[in-house]
């Protein structure tokens, strides 16, 4: 149980998803980026530490190619029961949030989202695939590739060091 079903893509980049108004995002628009991907939820214990360092780190790299993609998720004790637009109102409003917040998807179970299958497969963590809670982080490279992955308790701010070295690869 949990083990990560194989994917057929071969990087983030070949994902489409939906932003917080349920338009099409094609991912590929982030090619030479590194992206942090993060589930997120507005009613967690993690919410007040998290946010607020995402958009730190987000304001500090953004301009040397740091994308912060933010998934909504109520699937953790259902600590995410607005609707998208609504999570994206508060994590701007509240949290000053400057980087993407997309459609509220599912990380575990048959109706996972595609790319959060694909991030699982390329990156198990302490529970096997499955996303363990909220503010699970995975770090991706300029080519899409997943490099990286930080359970709900490793703050934003302690992984800067990773984020550091994926940006200045070449």
């Amino acid at each position: 149980m949990g083990a990560a079903s194989s994917v057929p893509e071969n990087s983030v980049h070949e994902f489409t998803v939906k932003d917080a108004k349920g338009r099409d995002v094609d991912l590929s628009i982030y090619k030479g980026k590194v992206l942090l991907i993060v589930n997120v939820a507005s009613k967690c214990g993690f919410t007040n530490s998290n946010y607020p360092q995402l958009a730190e780190l987000h304001e500090k790299y953004r301009e040397k190619g740091l994308e912060i993609l933010a998934f909504p998720c109520n699937q953790f004790l259902s600590q995410e029961p607005e609707s998208s637009e609504k999570v994206e109102e508060f994590a701007c409003s509240r949290f000053n949030a400057q980087y993407p917040i997309f459609n509220k998807i599912r990380v575990n179970g048959p109706k996972a989202s595609p790319l959060y299958k694909f991030l699982k497969a390329k990156k198990g963590g302490f529970c096997g695939s499955r996303i363990k809670w909220n503010f699970t982080k995975f770090l991706v490279d300029k080519e899409g590739q997943v490099i990286g992955r930080y359970g709900p308790t490793t703050s934003p701010l302690s992984i800067q060091g990773d984020i550091q070295k994926a940006l200045n690869a070449q």
